[in-house]
């Protein structure tokens, strides 16, 4: 059977990758510049050969390349060991990517005159669950000091199953992306094989278009998340070439600031709803009439939905409002642009400190409440 490298990459699986790449892009340098963070540990569980058959890099190259950082800024961190681990569970696969791991560092010191590479990185050669259950690695996962990055290409969707996910929500300090196979899942459903790994009584699809169903299945695994943890899950829909077949991205993270960098990359994907490479909110496309970013479908319905939080005394502060707009999807500019205009309509009005419009970032901002002077 034909591998995915043993022929060029197509679009959508190229947008993949460059979504991998933006998002530890955002990510990588965040983790460098903290001082409590000790070491960085990068796991591409599902790497490939690294290449396809025309050189295209695959998420293992992608990887290394986006380490770099801008005019390779962060090739010679003092003091912070970066490692990468690459897996891949087929014996020649995995030696070959090796070797082109091997061949791309040894071009890059080359070229840029190192006497070697910053960064360590191993390869193995094991099954997901295996490699992924291992003292050696659940060590690193746990530990509360080390910035951890885990993505998951797998090619279908057993391998990140409950268990798996429940532990990725709960280790410390780690973000994570991993590709799953929503077409399969959605025709395939009743299957006992897919039931093995996936509640599908969970899942409702029966009214569902097939463009929907990644983010019914995103849902499923927010619906995992415990009410008591704070924790963001963002989903991206990518349609195939055929438009007959949808996969999907699932990130997570416990943290504010790694919600909001990949908000950002969906966004700068697909302005209008910031979720898929295709218009999946029934906007009016570019170059017609109505054309209008800033009155997409998508952003409507998170304003609305933050409105009736807000009229309903259950967001009372800019803090709890702009996670609110985050879980669901949104930037937190959509938040500034719904209090703005609220409080110029004089429906809301800031009770307890000066309003800040200009942050959104959650982390660094400080708190101020609102309260409400008459609804719609």
């Amino acid at each position: 059977m034909a591998e995915i490298e043993d022929k060029p990459f197509d679009d959508s699986t190229k947008l993949k990758l460059e979504i991998f790449g933006d998002c530890f892009e955002e990510w990588l340098p965040v983790f460098i510049h903290n001082n409590l963070i000790q070491e960085i540990y990068v796991y591409d569980f599902f790497s490939g050969k690294g290449k396809d058959c025309d050189g295209y890099h695959g998420s293992p190259l992608v990887l290394i390349e986006k380490s770099k950082g801008k005019d390779r800024k962060y090739c010679s961190i003092a003091n912070k060991k970066i490692v990468f681990t690459f897996n891949d569970v087929q014996k020649k696969k995995a030696d070959q990517l090796k070797n082109n791991i091997d061949n791309y560092i040894k071009e890059c010191c080359r070229a840029n005159n190192c006497r070697k590479c910053s960064y360590q990185y191993e390869v193995e050669n094991n099954d997901f669950k295996k490699l992924f259950y291992a003292d050696k690695i659940q060590t690193v996962l746990e530990n509360n000091r080390f910035g951890k990055f885990i993505l998951m290409d797998q090619y279908g969707f057993s391998d990140v199953d409950k268990d798996v996910f429940q532990k990725l929500i709960n280790y410390p300090k780690l973000d994570f992306i991993f590709f799953i196979s929503t077409s399969f899942i959605s025709r395939f459903r009743e299957h006992p094989n897919t039931k093995k790994y996936i509640e599908t009584e969970k899942l409702n699809f029966d009214d569902a278009k097939p463009k929907d169903c990644h983010r019914i299945i995103a849902d499923y695994f927010r619906s995992m998340i415990p009410e008591y943890k704070e924790y963001y899950i963002h989903h991206f829909t990518i349609q195939k070439e055929n438009k007959a077949n949808f996969y999907g991205l699932v990130f997570g993270t416990g943290h504010t600031l790694g919600m909001e960098k990949f908000l950002k990359i969906c966004w700068q994907k697909d302005v209008m709803s910031g979720e898929a490479n295709f218009n999946i909110s029934n906007d009016y496309e570019k170059q017609t009439l109505f054309y209008d970013e800033s009155m997409s479908n998508r952003k409507i319905e998170i304003k609305e939905l933050l409105i009736k939080e807000i009229y309903s005394f259950r967001i009372k502060d800019n803090i709890s409002g702009i996670k609110y707009v985050m879980k669901n999807g949104g930037q937190p500019s959509i938040f500034v642009e719904v209090i703005d205009s609220l409080i110029k309509e004089e429906k809301i009005e800031v009770v307890n400190s000066k309003k800040n419009s200009q942050k959104t970032n959650v982390h660094q901002m400080t708190k101020y409440e609102f309260k409400v002077l008459k609804e719609d």
